[in-house]
């Protein structure tokens, strides 16, 4: 019987002077699970579109407000709105009133029957650090819309972003 001939394997060359492997598949490691949270993570802000105060009622009138094709589209779905934060009513709110300008009083406080055009109530993911009612904020959450009322406050609102989050924009 005749022994199989053994072909022996030495380790590659390094990729370049000075790598050694260990490093090269650690970096392959943290670019391979960069690339997951990134799958995971870009869609999120890559889906979210843009909506403007303008853009939330298609009609204005003494019937009332008529809503949008697009926040009917969006109803649903991740967007993002630039405005400024009403003085929320208590420090540990987990909601606010996202304006289109910078208000210095609570604008909701009443029925959706007097509701402003350019408002937006934002409930957010957690409670974060209030900011001044004239600092511009970006705020991202999914939108909902008709009328509303909150079972543990009682506001009443006609648009809403849920689990939302902000930043200073």
């Amino acid at each position: 019987m005749t022994r199989p001939e053994i072909d022996i394997v030495t380790a590659p060359e390094p990729a370049a002077p000075g790598i050694s492997r260990r490093r090269l598949l650690r970096t392959g490691v943290l670019l391979a699970a960069g690339g997951l949270w990134a799958a995971r993570v870009a869609p999120a802000f890559a889906a979210a579109e843009d909506l403007t105060f303008d853009e939330l009622y298609s009609k204005i009138g003494v019937l009332g407000m008529e809503f949008s094709e697009k926040v009917k589209a969006l109803a649903g779905k991740r967007i993002t709105m630039r405005g400024f934060m009403a003085p929320p009513l208590k420090a540990e709110a987990k909601f606010f009133v996202l304006s289109s300008t910078p208000l210095s009083i609570c604008p909701f406080c009443s029925s959706d029957a007097d509701w402003p055009s350019d408002i937006v109530v934002v409930y957010l993911e957690r409670k974060q650090t209030f900011v001044q009612y004239n600092a511009a904020i970006d705020v991202s959450g999914t939108l909902e819309y008709g009328s509303w009322t909150d079972p543990e406050t009682g506001f009443v609102s006609l648009v809403r972003l849920v689990d939302s989050s902000f930043s200073l924009a």
